[in-house]
């Protein structure tokens, strides 16, 4: 008899956690682009350790998800498409930047709101962006660069 009810609490408590999972699932499946939701473009030199489904911050808030990642053909440059919450207003002269949470963080697109009064529109292209630095290339320019002058 104690047997069957040590077996029945576990079950419960499987039970109960499957419940959790299902009910975190349903929550970060919305997370994509809603209805409202609104696209915009932006092109970069590199975008090093962004992908699709990373975040899109404004002063440090997700206010959005990175869609797609494509090559333009024309420019070699990555093309990236981002969906925007809807209500988030961003001016035209915005800076998209890709940026990490400290050294070893994950990477992300931040938007540096401008002062401009007209929006962009969906479908729009950010004019002003930056690429992903790449530590180990800094790194070795400053080892380079430390080595020439201890040289002189």
């Amino acid at each position: 008899m104690r047997e069957q009810l040590v077996e029945t609490v576990v079950g419960l408590l499987v039970l109960i956690a499957a419940g959790f999972f299902v009910a975190y699932t349903m929550q970060t499946v919305g997370e994509g682009q809603g209805r409202d939701d609104y696209t915009l473009l932006a092109k970069f030199g590199s975008v090093g350790g962004i992908n699709a489904g990373s975040d899109v911050r404004m002063a440090g808030v997700k206010v959005g998800v990175i869609n797609e990642i494509s090559l333009d053909k024309v420019s070699f440059d990555a093309r990236v498409s981002m969906s925007i919450r809807a209500g988030i207003p961003v001016p035209e002269d915005s800076v998209a930047r890709i940026t990490t949470d400290g050294l070893l963080g994950s990477a992300y697109i931040s938007i540096d709101p401008g002062a401009e009064e007209d929006l962009l529109k969906p479908g729009a292209e950010f004019d002003f962006t930056q690429g992903a630095v790449d530590l180990l290339t800094l790194l070795g320019q400053f080892a380079g660069n430390s080595s020439k002058e201890a040289s002189q």
